[in-house]
This record gives structure tokens, C-alpha cells and sequence, in this order.
């Protein structure tokens, strides 16, 4: 159990988060509307608090708590997931993020309108929501929930509802400003405690000499691979990899308004780039400061140093098996000194709010201008706004409904996923070829969307009814998320060609003419050009992926 001097940390950096949120979003910029300054922050962001907020909505208790309950099954294997993330960040900063802001759209969905039409729009707006509300924070909320009641034994559903009131209170009253200010504290925060947890895992284990030797002994050297063969019985090949994750890696970093919408409050295209590159060198980290520590923990485990019996369950016929969803949490209680481990609940509640504040704004704000507005145009600011902050908080009592659905996956990381995994190959899809492809038609798009997402929920219900038995049950959800989105291509470009494109003259200019012309904006000059960043961003995660192939 946690001491009662890091219970008031604890409680005191909470009470700093609220304050801090309600402050900021209690300022207003001058000459800036109501829905301006509530959804994108009155277009005021520079790229250090772009980055930072990138991460800290992207990185949440979930992350901490699962890639290392990874890093303990599985090695670095799922840290496949954060440094494949940075050549996305490289196609979001080189191609969509300028795309986006001289677009002028306040919304993802608004562009599929403008390039394709309201259909679009309307089905991307709620598969938006739907997506922000299950995957973004009714997975944070379990995996909070979990850390919670391990380390204080509250109730999880206690525990969830007060975060919830609390992370609302400054998110839905203060808009984007107070949820991007609050996440670049957060991001620190969060770094901060990840670095703790690291340093006494790794100290304990005598490094990484101390740790490679009990790995030899237990045969478990792969675990320090990060491209695994093909056909490896993870599933997660350096195949499937490559083929999977820009599926999935596109669709959230680049067709996601939870994520991009940070990039749309920027100042402008140049901030908004360089802050979607600085992501990308964050991005390194979480290898060495979240899946690393599960790797030395299971090390730690079978070197005696670290006792894992309260996470023992009996499982079929009576076997012993371990539980490791509360391999994070037990590493605090047990690795770190009292004092500090106030520092690393208030990391994990930092991934946990900055999560569910970002999401929360995202679907405000597309059910304000992509739902409310569409059916009601003469909506004032002040209505806009009411209808967000009501929808933020039903999103909430929602997201805590599901949870005893989602609390089924023996991996919470696999499962956030696995979800992805049958969302993202129709949106990906329309948004690729919408942007590059000049013959790409509204009806095309309509139908891949439509016929796509039905596609995406048949194969999960099928295999999540009838198991693995089946056919496609024997498929790694990195291979069929790439197989969905040959299907999904295949679709578009069979129906563009049924339905041939008809350009308004606004969508005549909503698609590049070539992959270079993105590319002619001179940027700043010296280190901070956005072509120099993501060359030594690529550059630099190749020499990781070779160092540890």
C-alpha cells in the first residue's frame, strides 16, 4: 500500500492539474470567437506544446501499465508500436498537416466533406466519437482503474469516477488551451516517472549485463528482439510490422481528430510540423522507459529480486498462471522508496487525465461543427460550445459503461489493438487516396467507408464469437488490418471507376498533384527545418531498428 506522505503528493498534484486547467481555459485571446478559442485553442499552439501534447495524448495510464505488463510477456517486441509511430509522424508532418491547415477545415470530418461529401463526413464524425470513447478513454479509464485499486485498494469503479469528474471539470470548462497547457505539464510529468521506475529496475538488475545474463539462462534472449522472424508465434513479425502498422499507424496519427486536432491549433504550417517531429523523437523513448522496465521486471522475477505471488491465479486444471496486468503497480510498491512513489502514481494519473482530456475535446468538438452544426447552421459560438460539453460528458458516462466488456483482454495493449486494427483500414484508405489520388470519388469513398467498417465488424465479431478455430481466427490482427486495407483499396478504386469523380470547385484543390509539391515550402532555416528533422528522425530509427533486429 502506497504511504500516506505519497498519497498527499498524489492528491496535491491532482488538485495542481484542475487548477492549472480551469486558469488557462478561463483566459480568452483577444478577438478570438467562442468556438475558435474553445476547440483549437484560437489557432495559438507552438510546436514544443504541439509535441508535448502529441505524446501526452497518445501516451496514457494504459501505456505505462500495459507495455510494461508487454515488456514482461512478450521483451520489446510491442515497442514495435512507439518507434513505428515516428515515420507516421514523418508522413503526418511532410504531407497531411500542411494539407490540413491550408484547407482552412476545423475538423477531420469537415475535410471529407469538402473532398468528398456530407455521407463521408457524417460516417467519419461518428466513427470518430465511438472510436475517442472506447479506445482513447474507456481503455485508460481500466487501465487507471486497475493501477488504482492495486496501489490505494479502492474500488476501480470508485477510483474511475472521481478521475472522471476531475479530468472533466477543467476539459470540458476550459476547452483545447487548458487541455493542451495541462498535457505539456503532464508530458513532463509523465517522462519524469517513467525515469524513476527505470533507473531503480535497472539498478536492481545489475543493467543491462546483469539482465541479458538471466535472460541466457531462461532462453529468452529474443526478448530483446524487435523484428521477430516470419511466422513467429507472436504474431507480430517484422512482416507483419511493416504490412500492419502503417494500416493502423496512419488512421491514428494522421486521420484521427483526438490526435491531429493538436496539429489544427497550430500558429501556423511550420510549428505544426516541427511539433509533429518533435513527437517523433519523444517517441524513442517509451521503448527504453515503458516496455523496458516489464523486460527488467521479468528478469527481476526470476532472479528471485522481485515477488510476483499476489499476482498468482489458478487457471485451467489448477495451473498456477500469473496475472501480469499489475506487474507496472508492483513494480512501484516494491522497487521505488517511499516518497517517490507519490511521483510515479502522479505520472500514471498524468497518462491517465492528459488521455481522456484530449479525447474528450475531440469529440466535443466534432459533435458540435460535424453533428450539431450540420442539422443546425444558424447554431451561435455559445450554443457550440454547450452542445460539446454536453457531449463530453455523456461520452464519459458512456466510456464507463464499457468497461466490464473491454476488461475481458488478458492484455489490455492487445486488445486496444486488436480494436484499431478492424477501425482504421476504411478510414485510411479514403484519407490515402483522397489526398493523393486525383480519381478518388465521393461515392467510392462513401461505399469503401461503409462496406469497409461492415467488413472490420465482421471479422471481430466472427472471431471474437467462434474463436480462434476459425479460418481468419488464425490470423495476426497486424495481417488482417493489412489485408482489410487491400480489400478497402481495392474497393475505392473499383467503385471510383464505377462512379466516376465529379470535383466541385472545392475539391479540384483538396488533393496534392504530386508527392513533391507538399514538399516545396521552404520551412525554417538551420536544424529546425521540418525536411532536415525528418531525415534525422528516419535516419535515427533505422540505426535503432538495426541495433536491435
Amino acid at each position: 500500500m502506497v504511504s500516506t506522505p505519497d498519497i498527499i503528493i498524489t492528491i496535491s498534484y491532482i488538485l495542481f492539474i484542475v487548477t492549472i486547467g480551469l486558469w488557462t481555459g478561463a483566459r480568452k485571446r483577444a478577438g478570438s470567437t467562442d468556438s475558435k478559442e474553445y476547440f483549437l485553442a484560437g489557432n495559438t499552439l507552438r510546436w514544443p506544446m504541439i509535441g508535448l501534447a502529441l505524446f501526452a495524448t497518445n501516451i496514457s495510464c494504459l501505456h505505462l501499465v500495459s507495455l510494461a505488463q508487454s515488456g514482461f510477456d512478450t521483451g520489446l517486441l510491442n515497442g514495435n508500436f512507439e518507434w513505428m509511430a515516428a515515420f507516421t509522424l514523418v508522413l503526418l508532418a511532410l504531407w497531411f498537416v500542411p494539407f490540413y491547415i491550408r484547407s482552412g477545415v476545423s475538423t477531420l470530418p469537415d475535410f471529407l466533406e469538402r473532398r468528398y461529401n456530407k455521407a463521408c463526413r457524417d460516417w467519419l464524425a461518428f466513427i470518430s466519437i465511438i472510436s475517442a470513447v472506447i479506445i482513447h478513454i474507456a481503455f485508460s479509464f481500466l487501465a487507471g482503474g486497475i493501477v488504482l485499486e492495486t496501489l490505494f485498494g479502492i474500488n476501480m469503479y470508485t477510483s474511475i469516477i472521481v478521475i472522471a469528474l476531475v479530468t472533466g471539470l477543467y476539459t470540458i470548462i476550459g476547452g483545447l488551451r487548458a487541455v493542451v497547457v495541462t498535457e505539456t505539464v503532464q508530458s513532463v510529468v509523465l517522462i519524469a516517472g517513467a525515469l524513476i521506475i527505470t533507473y531503480f529496475s535497472w539498478n536492481k538488475a545489475g543493467g543491462w549485463k546483469g539482465m541479458t545474463e538471466i535472460l541466457e539462462a531462461q532462453n529468452s534472449m529474443d526478448k530483446i528482439s524487435m523484428l521477430r522472424p516470419a511466422g513467429d508465434a507472436s504474431g507480430m513479425s517484422w512482416l507483419a510490422v511493416f504490412l500492419g502498422y502503417p494500416v493502423l499507424g496512419i488512421w491514428y496519427w494522421c486521420a484521427d481528430q483526438t490526435i491531429v486536432q493538436r496539429a489544427l491549433g497550430a500558429r501556423d504550417e511550420n510549428h505544426a510540423r516541427v511539433g509533429a517531429l518533435f513527437c517523433g523523437f519523444i517517441k524513442i523513448l517509451p521503448v527504453f522507459i515503458f516496455v523496458m522496465p516489464g523486460l527488467l521486471a521479468y528478469a527481476l522475477f526470476h532472479s528471485g529480486k522481485l515477488d510476483l505471488s499476489s499476482l498468482q491465479q489458478t487457471g485451467a486444471g489448477g495451473a498456477a498462471v500469473l496475472n501480469t496486468k499489475g506487474i507496472y503497480t508492483l513494480m512501484i510498491t516494491q522497487l521505488v522508496p517511499k516518497g517517490l512513489v507519490g511521483i510515479l502514481v502522479a505520472a500514471l494519473l498524468s497518462g491517465l487525465m492528459s488521455q481522456i482530456a484530449g479525447a474528450l475535446n475531440s469529440i466535443a468538438t466534432l459533435s458540435s461543427f460535424d453533428l450539431y452544426k450540420r442539422f443546425k447552421p444558424e447554431a451561435d459560438d455559445k450554443k457550440l460550445v454547450t452542445v460539446g460539453r454536453v457531449a463530453a460528458a455523456v461520452a464519459l458516462v458512456v466510456s464507463i459503461g464499457l468497461l466490464p466488456l473491454l476488461n475481458r483482454y488478458s492484455s489490455l495493449f492487445e486488445g486496444i489493438n486488436d480494436v484499431i486494427a478492424h477501425i482504421a483500414p476504411p478510414i485510411t484508405t479514403v484519407f490515402l487516396l483522397g489526398v493523393f489520388w486525383k480519381k478518388a470519388s465521393a461515392k467510392a469513398a462513401q461505399l469503401t467507408l461503409w462496406l469497409g467498417s461492415a467488413l472490420g465488424v465482421t471479422v471481430f465479431a466472427v472471431n471474437k464469437l467462434l474463436g480462434p478455430e476459425t479460418f481468419i481466427g488464425h490470423i495476426p490482427f497486424m495481417m488482417m488490418a493489412f489485408y482489410l486495407f487491400c480489400a478497402c483499396v481495392l474497393m475505392q478504386v473499383v467503385f471510383s471507376y464505377a462512379y466516376p469523380v465529379q470535383h466541385t470547385a472545392q475539391s479540384r484543390n483538396l488533393y496534392w498533384k504530386s508527392v513533391w509539391e507538399p514538399l516545396q515550402s521552404s520551412g525554417w532555416k538551420g536544424i529546425g527545418n521540418y525536411k532536415v528533422l525528418s531525415f534525422l528522425l528516419i535516419a535515427l530509427m533505422g540505426v535503432l531498428y538495426w541495433c536491435f533486429r
